[in-house]
């Protein structure tokens, strides 16, 4: 069998038909009904006039109707292009433009927003044949089942195991969106060494938080769903009373998510009214976390959760898997460190300790931007992830710090340069510099240093105008007025001196 993603989907419906592959609310899909489904979706994608390789981009929140939508798109030939669903407009529309994509996939109304005619507001979609809400893709099967079956698994027979999968993009520091492309073998590889040393069989009920539109919902969430057999419950957003519920009617047994998604557990006033003893694997990612934490997550219910296996790992979108801890690990190092190295990963630390990784799992490289791949990856296969990081005897890895001007905010990547850019744009602003700042709630938060052209204007306008341009997590909470910035004789913000 081929390392491909229609090959999964095919080998799941054999060998666990009649499991159920998703539930979500009130809907509930077997994996032969998951194959059956991705089939007429891939035949209405063949029906709009996509072809071999074409990306398409899905704009939407978690749903049994975006692993659908998704899953169809590899098995029509294309590419996978996810656009964070907090995007603004404007952001989809520079992804669209990147990739010229033949079809958008949109969860128009999201959170009360006119999604689908912001973006036509946004851009001229020049490359784009249809616009279409993920939610309503029965019209499009309709026209799909025009289209011969055979057609549709000859599409799906030529994808090859080196074809490119998806296009997670990541912002750079010079503001640039940039796309990592991986391809199938390594999408699938991903999931599968994840899955086994998580554990993961079809026994499991595995509660998806992590955003779909991410690698670590996207591959470790619906692509081990396809190679483990176990049901997927998606959630759309964070609902800390709503997820226990959850936890306690469906059995969830593997539960992924931020350090404060376990805080938010234990602290809840309203755990007592639920039965979370189901909960056996907790998987985390690269941040510090408090070694009580992990104490309480394994400790006997009332005081903890007692989940079995609790560990962290460490990933970015250019490599999703590189660490991860294992069952026998210590709350100690399961705190402190990421793991070692998974099976056909490797590590080093090159200069100023910077943190260096190698494999099976490292991209193809960025689109369309050979120079920034090459700056990303030397000619000996390293990729240099721009983290600082320590090796400990064991191997296991620890990051300190980083190279890269980025910082971290609910979870999610923010890098200063693009939201400079986007406030540089604003008529009244003559400069304008972002760092990030400690936050309670957020880890970090953004905080921009202004530069007046009318000293009239106020912080509250500042951050109006980042919110129309910005995803919610990139705006800045905070902004300081500065006669000038502090530069050094090359021109470069001492951000050093801002805080």
């Amino acid at each position: 069998m081929s390392d491909t993603i229609p090959d999964a989907l095919r080998a799941a419906a054999a060998a666990y038909g009649d499991r159920p592959a998703y539930v979500d609310g009130d809907r509930t899909l077997t994996h032969a009904q998951l194959h059956a489904l991705v089939r007429r979706t891939a035949a209405g994608y063949l029906a709009a006039g996509v072809k071999t390789g074409d990306r398409i981009l899905v704009w939407a929140p978690n749903s049994l109707d975006w692993a659908v939508a998704a899953l169809a798109i590899s098995y029509a030939g294309g590419t996978l292009v996810p656009a964070n669903s907090r995007y603004t407009a404007h952001e989809v529309a520079t992804l669209i433009e990147r990739t010229s994509a033949r079809l958008v996939l949109v969860a128009d109304g999201f959170l009360g927003g006119t999604q689908i005619a912001d973006l036509r507001g946004a851009s001229p979609l020049e490359s784009v044949a249809e616009v279409l809400d993920i939610a309503a893709l029965d019209e499009l099967r309709s026209r799909g089942d025009a289209v011969d079956p055979a057609a549709v698994e000859a599409r799906a027979d030529a994808v090859s195991p080196d074809d490119v999968a998806d296009i997670m993009f990541t912002s750079g520091t010079t503001g640039q969106p940039k796309g990592a492309m991986t391809a199938h073998r390594q999408t699938l590889g991903v999931a599968r060494v994840w899955g086994r040393l998580g554990g993961i069989t079809a026994e499991d009920q595995y509660l998806v938080i992590a955003p779909f539109f991410h690698t670590f919902g996207y591959k470790v969430g619906i692509l081990v769903g396809l190679l483990t057999g176990c049901t997927l419950h998606p959630a759309p957003t964070y609902d800390p009373v709503g997820m226990m519920q959850l936890i306690q009617d469906a059995r969830i047994t593997v539960l992924p998510g931020a350090p404060a998604i376990y805080q938010g557990l234990l602290d809840s006033p309203e755990r007592g009214r639920f039965d979370l003893s189901s909960l056996r694997l907790a998987v985390t990612g690269a941040t510090m976390v408090p070694v009580v934490l992990i104490e309480r997550m394994r400790a006997d219910a009332p005081a903890g959760l007692a989940i079995d296996q609790v560990v962290t790992a460490f990933g970015q979108t250019e490599a999703v898997v590189v660490t991860m801890c294992r069952k026998e690990d210590t709350a100690e190092t399961v705190a402190h460190t990421c793991g070692s190295p998974v099976p056909g990963m490797e590590i080093r630390l090159g200069e100023q300790d910077e943190l260096l990784v190698r494999g099976d799992y490292v991209m193809l490289g960025y689109l369309d931007d050979p120079e920034a791949t090459a700056a990303a990856i030397d000619e000996d296969g390293w990729l240099h992830t721009g983290d600082v990081a320590t090796i400990d005897r064991a191997g296991n890895l620890t990051i300190t710090d980083r190279l890269k001007d980025m910082y971290i905010s609910g979870g999610f990547n923010v890098y200063p340069a693009e939201v400079e850019q986007q406030l540089l744009r604003h008529d009244r602003i003559a400069d304008a510099a972002v760092i990030g700042v400690p936050d309670d709630r957020m880890g970090e938060v953004g905080k921009a240093f202004v530069v007046r052209r009318d000293p009239a204007l106020t912080a509250d306008e500042v951050i109006a105008f980042a919110s129309e341009r910005l995803a919610k997590f990139k705006v800045p909470r905070q902004v300081e007025f500065r006669d000038a910035l502090p530069r050094n004789l090359s021109g470069k913000v001492q951000k050093v001196d801002l805080s």
